[in-house]
């Protein structure tokens, strides 16, 4: 999937990734797309959650290798 914008936040642990990410989405016009890398386990709960409380819509979450890629449309 293509992506305007990529985020690595691998490494990080809550709260940082979700911090990152609405930093990162807000330079993002509306319909912009975010791709967000973490391999914190918790973000699997709470960037679907922050996603969702936002308005804004993922597209794709995958994991490989201990890395959740997450494809976050901007609302």
């Amino acid at each position: 999937m293509k992506s305007n914008l990529q985020l690595d936040a691998k490494g990080l642990s809550c709260p940082m990734p979700i911090v990152k990410t609405k930093k990162a989405i807000d330079t993002l016009t509306s319909g912009g797309i975010l791709e967000v890398q973490v391999t914190d386990k918790g973000a699997l709960a709470d960037i679907p959650a922050w996603v969702k409380a936002g308005g804004h819509a993922i597209l794709d979450k995958s994991e490989d290798a201990g890395v959740i890629t997450f494809f976050i449309q901007k609302a």
